[in-house]
């Protein structure tokens, strides 16, 4: 089985096998490597399995896996803070998602840009990547410093309207004290009142309209 194949399959002894076999393939060069995909397919026991056969975490690995001592020592070597993965990506954006809260301080400490937009369709955020992950103390964190509340990502999407979809009243109020726009609608005309009914959030819905 193709080592890419076995670690989205969540397949550990075959992914061991493949990476043992041959570690990183040339081919394989520009996608992500093997520890962000089994994040990306949610295996996150066994990204830190092929971490640790592997040997070292590159920066995006250690800031997805809230490893902040293994941040600071790489960022200590002069690796660039906002580098990006193949699929394009920043560290910080990584942080935000699978919720390296520890991780996310040093790259901030160190000028990581709140604001950096994804090199991907997806065009996502920090911001939106810590609401899409439901991490709130990231978010505060971002937000503290300067991440615009207001931005958007693919198909329009703010953070408020991904809190507002996930019926998170915490990270909706939030965004909105720190100045959410709650009449900010995505490219299909949806306001965070409208995605918060049409996902069973009623009262977060009745609140969003009078917000």
């Amino acid at each position: 089985m193709d080592l890419y194949e076995a670690i989205a399959a969540g397949n550990e002894a075959a992914a061991l096998e493949a990476l043992d076999a041959q570690p990183r393939p040339p081919e394989e060069q520009r996608r992500p490597t093997p520890v962000l995909w089994a994040l990306y397919h949610g295996h996150r026991d066994l990204a830190r399995t092929l971490a640790g056969r592997i040997g070292h975490l590159d920066l995006a690995e250690a800031a997805a896996l809230d490893d902040a001592p293994r941040v600071r020592q790489l960022l200590d070597s002069g690796e660039p803070v906002d580098g990006r993965t193949p699929d394009g990506y920043t560290p910080l954006q990584l942080a935000a998602f699978f919720g390296g809260s520890q991780a996310a301080v040093p790259l901030l400490e160190r000028g990581a840009d709140p604001g950096a937009v994804a090199g991907n369709p997806m065009r996502i955020q920090p911001l939106h990547a810590a609401v899409a992950g439901r991490h709130h103390d990231i978010a505060a964190r971002l937000i503290a410093a300067g991440a615009d509340v207001n931005a958007r990502q693919q198909a329009g999407y703010t953070p408020l309207l991904a809190a507002a979809g996930n019926g998170d009243a915490d990270l909706v109020h939030t965004l909105l004290d720190a100045g959410a726009d709650p009449q900010l609608a995505d490219d299909a005309g949806m306001r965070p009142a409208d995605l918060a009914d049409q996902h069973g959030h009623e009262a977060l819905a009745a609140e969003l309209r009078k917000a």
